[in-house]
């Protein structure tokens, strides 16, 4: 495939991934703020009400994890081509994608499971607080910000390095993995906020500040 055409693939399943972004987002924020993250029972009930909002953006994150996953192996490709001494930032950047994606699906099963749980109308809160715990951990924890600032730094790496993208494009990747770093910081440290909590939905910005529907004012300030 020519360079030309490799660019547009790889292009074309970014914006894809964008594209598919965007109605996920506004799904995360269909919860209720202010059901706090320890109290099971209104987590089941919480997510009883919104179950087809949560059936629904799990069936377009499974689009969107295919595109993103197109889109890493376009990078490491276009890297290669650029310049084959960078191309194990290239393999690094494919490798953190994919374990990005792999965690996430198992976030998606927990998340799935919790609205499964409560289609009998009797559900167990002790099963939705602990599926909860599960998969916040990876969406809004240290596992999500970790793996996205190797991400963020590895692509803005070889963007600077080898000139494929526009600089401006790695100082931007560098920046956010700054943020990520900040976020991860947060998850460590124990900060505590009481309505607002930092938040990765399915590729939501790290340094974004939002409230998740199962964040009270108990919940500590990131996971």
């Amino acid at each position: 495939m020519s360079n030309p055409r490799m660019r547009l693939v790889t292009g074309t399943f970014a914006l894809a991934s964008v594209a598919l972004w965007l109605p996920i987002f506004p799904l995360y924020m269909a919860g209720d703020p202010s059901v706090s993250l320890y109290d099971g029972a209104g987590i089941a009930n919480d997510f009883f009400r919104i179950r087809n909002f949560v059936f629904t953006r799990i069936l377009l994150g499974l689009a969107l994890y295919v595109t993103l996953l197109v889109f890493a192996v376009g990078l490491r490709e276009l890297i290669r081509r650029a310049n084959a001494d960078y191309e194990w930032i290239g393999t690094l950047i494919l490798a953190a994608m994919v374990v990005w994606l792999s965690v996430t699906l198992v976030a998606n099963g927990l998340e799935g499971g919790i609205a499964l749980d409560t289609l009998n109308n009797n559900a167990d809160p002790s099963v939705a607080r602990s599926l909860t715990m599960g998969y916040l951990l990876i969406y809004n924890g240290s596992i999500a910000f970790v793996m996205t600032a190797v991400f963020l730094a590895a692509a803005g790496y070889a963007t600077l390095a080898t000139g494929f993208l526009p600089r401006w494009t790695g100082w931007l990747a560098c920046t956010e993995r700054r943020c990520a770093l900040y976020a991860y910081r947060r998850c460590t440290s124990g900060a505590r906020t009481p309505e607002v909590s930092t938040m990765q939905a399915d590729g939501v910005p790290p340094s974004l500040p939002i409230s998740p529907h199962c964040f009270g004012s108990s919940s500590s300030g990131c996971c």
